[in-house]
C-alpha cells in the first residue's frame, strides 16, 4: 500500500520546468524594467550615466545568480525521472526567493546610490540582498537531498546520479562564500558587492567541464 501511495504521488516534471522558466524569465526581465533612464538634459547624460554604477553592479550581481541558479536547476530537473508532491512544493519555495530577487535588488541600487552611512542603510541593503542569494543557493541544495531521499532520480543508473547530485549539492562552497559575502557586505558595502560578483563569476565557470577535459587530456 505504501508503494501505491508513492507511485500515485508521482507528477511528470514537464509542468514543473515549464512553470519554473516562467518565473526565472519574469524575474531576469524584472530586473531590466527596474532601471530607469536618467531625467537630464543630453549634455550630462554621459556622466549621470556614469553615476549609475551601483545600478549596473546590483544588476550584473542578480542577473548572474538568477542564471546560476536556473542552469542547476535545468540540470537537477533534468535527472529526475518524475517529481513528486513534496519536489513541486519545495521547487515553489526556490520560486518565491527568484520570483523576489528584484526586490532586494532595487534596495541595493537605491542605497548605494545614495548611501546614507550615518544610518547603515547601504549596510543592510547588501546584507539583505546576500540573505536572499544564500536562501536561494540553499533551497536549491534542499531540493537535490530531497530529490536524492525520496529515490526521484529512477532505478536507471540512480546510485550514479545520486552521487553526482551528492556532490553538486552538498552544502558547501556557494553557501559559506555567500555568508561570508553577507557579512563583509555589513562592514563594507563595496567589498561585499565584489565578493558577490566574485562568487557570480566563480560558479558560472564550468569547472566541471575543465577538469573534464584535463581528465581525458
Amino acid at each position: 500500500m505504501a508503494e501505491q501511495g508513492t507511485r500515485s504521488n508521482r507528477r511528470a516534471k514537464g509542468r514543473l520546468e515549464a512553470f519554473s522558466d516562467g518565473v526565472f524569465a519574469i524575474a531576469i526581465t524584472l530586473l531590466v524594467l527596474e532601471i530607469a533612464v536618467p531625467t537630464v538634459k543630453g549634455s550630462h547624460l554621459l556622466s549621470e550615466l556614469a553615476h549609475e554604477r551601483p545600478v549596473y553592479l546590483a544588476y550584473f550581481v542578480a542577473f548572474m545568480t538568477i542564471g546560476i541558479v536556473w542552469i542547476e536547476h535545468t540540470a537537477l530537473t533534468d535527472a529526475l525521472d518524475y517529481v513528486d508532491a513534496g519536489f513541486m512544493r519545495l521547487n515553489l519555495l526556490l520560486l518565491l526567493l527568484v520570483g523576489f530577487l528584484p526586490y532586494p535588488t532595487r534596495v541595493l541600487e537605491e542605497y548605494l546610490s545614495k548611501l546614507h552611512p550615518e544610518h547603515g542603510g547601504d549596510r543592510v541593503a547588501v546584507a539583505f540582498f546576500g540573505v536572499v542569494l544564500f536562501l536561494m543557493s540553499l533551497m536549491l541544495i534542499v531540493l537535490g537531498r530531497y530529490a536524492e531521499r525520496e529515490g526521484l532520480f529512477g532505478s536507471d543508473a540512480a546510485e550514479e546520479r545520486s552521487e553526482e547530485n551528492r556532490l553538486r549539492y552538498q552544502l558547501g562552497p556557494s553557501l559559506i562564500l555567500y555568508a561570508v559575502a553577507t557579512g563583509c557586505g555589513l562592514i563594507s558595502p563595496y567589498v561585499g558587492v565584489a565578493l558577490y560578483i566574485a562568487i557570480g563569476v566563480y560558479l558560472l565557470l564550468p569547472i566541471r567541464i575543465v577538469r573534464r577535459w584535463l581528465r581525458r587530456a
